[in-house]
């Protein structure tokens, strides 16, 4: 099912990219994950009503609504870019128009990453490349503290991940690689897979 059939179905606009670059050094060109390839991240990664998933850098809000109309799971969408923002409230109120009763499970902030408070109930973490190693380590050292403070397990997912991220996750924090699911474009790509790490709860 291509982009704007899966848009369609849901009631939203996502499927435009951002065009040219932006101009920051540290965040990348907001581009949403094709539908295609989270049916097959979410055919063996499954979320359930209890979760609350964050997506950082979401643009105009593509995964918030997966996650809901597939799972009733409840998620959170961070971006910095105030038109995309915007475009994802108008997404909301569509959506809303089809799913009665969604609103509160979805919930978008205009922000930057390290401007977010982490709430207890966030479990999940979704990242599409978003942002340079630096920004990223910062955020995850977020969601350790909010681990530490609220003890819970906590799951980061990254899609078209670079290197640093990984080497960060595995060399200087607990979380632990517990999936690995290559894409069509992988032996092309090595950064064409999904990878899934977990926090264990800390007792």
């Amino acid at each position: 099912m291509n982009d704007q059939i899966y848009d369609h179905r849901l009631n939203i606009v996502t499927a435009e990219h951002q065009k040219g670059f932006t101009d920051s050094l540290h965040h990348n060109r907001y581009e949403p994950t094709p539908y295609d390839l989270l049916d097959i991240l979410f055919e063996d990664y499954r979320l359930t009503a209890q979760d609350q998933l964050v997506d950082v850098g979401s643009g105009k809000g593509r995964l918030n609504f997966y996650v809901h109309h597939f799972f009733g799971a409840k998620s959170v969408g961070i971006e910095m870019n105030p038109a995309f923002h915007a475009q994802a409230l108008e997404n909301k109120k569509s959506y809303l128009t089809q799913h009665k009763g969604a609103g509160p499970s979805i919930d978008f902030y205009n922000c930057l990453a390290q401007d977010y408070q982490i709430a207890d109930q966030d479990n999940k973490f979704y990242f599409f490349n978003p942002f340079s190693a630096q920004v990223f380590i910062s955020f995850l050292n977020q969601i350790l503290r909010s681990a530490e403070q609220a003890p819970r397990s906590v799951d980061v997912v990254l899609f078209f991940a670079s290197q640093e991220y990984n080497d960060y996750l595995e060399t200087s924090t607990a979380f632990q690689l517990i999936e690995e699911i290559t894409l069509p474009d992988f032996h092309k790509d090595p950064r064409e897979r999904f990878l899934v790490y977990r926090l264990p709860k800390m007792d």
